[in-house]
């Protein structure tokens, strides 16, 4: 028989054993928020979830329950083959661990398959998930990075999290890189979403010393840093990088990739383009719609991102500062790593 077990249970499951979490949702409810590093074997397709809805709504839970049944008969070997290529002890669950997981759990079971179910289903997880963000529980100092448009921060973030150092990368967590362009090539994440993953990070990296953190808004495309961790990172140590622009069009042009998606450019830049001089507006929508993306770029920092960035960190000041001038990211980062981190302000070795 299969045995219900609690988010407390499975979060101490999890730190212990490798263990598979199954989301037994449909595809597009798996797509908006799930619990971060599950799998998902959906029960009903999305669009057997709303004809058996509909069913529901128009005639009775008898008859959606019967045609429920007919179509997960159907695909019952399949939804059994999915799971026989599991190696690990595994835990399904569902919205509210209601009649999806619970069968799931006992057919599973009747093919000689152990696996736990969720009790409460991944709300009882996302109601955990806004408990620990009201914890305000974070010691760790932040390392914060700043610079222009175009420095590497986020590469430096990447770069840090492979050598293993202690990492928060909020843009990740979000699926924007944080400017008007942010998404463009990128899959811009919920709150729900976004909430999960950065608790789960919060888990792993609350007991360092320190954490490398970006200088990021407190809004990062459709979500929010929460309050507490936004003013532990404008108190944190804030290290300021500078890199020559050539490099910052470099790599932003590594980034984005313009060239594969001109138009959403174009578009996103319009957006602004009130914001700039009008006849160097002018100029960078002539070289987008040209494909001239090093000139339009180099215009962008010029003459919007970089006034837009020495304005902000005018306005708010920080006391604990430490500036890198460096050739280029690579560069940075040798200097990144080699600073000692234990004092208030930060000091070379």
């Amino acid at each position: 028989m299969f045995r219900d077990i609690s988010i407390q249970d499975l979060l101490f499951i999890k730190e212990r054993e490798p263990h598979t979490l199954i989301d037994v949702r449909s595809p597009s409810e798996y797509k908006e928020a799930t619990i971060p590093g599950s799998i998902n074997i959906p029960f009903f397709s999305d669009e057997e979830r709303a004809e058996i809805g509909t069913l529901y709504k128009r005639v009775g839970k008898d008859a959606a329950n019967e045609r429920g049944l007919e179509i997960f008969s159907a695909k019952l070997p399949d939804f059994i083959r999915q799971f026989k290529t599991i190696e690990t002890p595994m835990t399904v669950f569902c919205w509210r661990g209601g009649m999806r997981s619970k069968t799931a759990a006992t057919v599973l079971d009747l093919m000689g398959i152990n696996a736990n179910r969720l009790s409460g289903g991944i709300r009882t997880y996302r109601q955990w998930v806004v408990k620990e963000l009201e914890k305000e529980d974070f010691p760790p100092k932040l390392i914060v990075l700043n610079g222009y448009t175009g420095t590497g921060k986020t590469l430096l973030l990447q770069r840090l999290a492979d050598e293993g150092h202690p990492v928060i990368d909020l843009e990740q967590f979000a699926g924007h890189r944080g400017s008007i362009f942010g998404q463009i090539g990128l899959e811009p994440n919920n709150q729900k979403k976004f909430d999960s993953l950065l608790v789960q990070q919060i888990q792993k990296v609350k007991q360092k010393p320190y954490v490398f953190i970006e200088g990021e808004s407190k809004r990062i495309g459709k979500v929010l840093v929460p309050s507490y961790l936004f003013d532990k990172k404008e108190n944190g140590i804030h290290v300021f990088i500078h890199l020559p622009i050539e490099e910052r069009v470099h790599n932003i042009l590594s980034d984005y990739n313009p060239w594969e998606s001109q138009e959403q450019f174009i578009e996103a830049f319009r957006l602004i383009q009130r914001r700039i001089h009008v006849p160097i507006a002018k100029e960078i929508e002539e070289s987008l719609n040209e494909g001239h993306f090093e000139s339009a770029v180099k215009l962008l920092l010029e003459h919007y991102y970089d006034p837009r960035y020495e304005y902000s960190t005018t306005k708010r000041p920080h006391e604990n500062n430490f500036v890198i001038h460096a050739s280029s990211v690579d560069d940075a980062y040798d200097q990144l790593v080699k600073l000692n981190y234990t004092n208030e302000k930060l000091i070379t070795k």
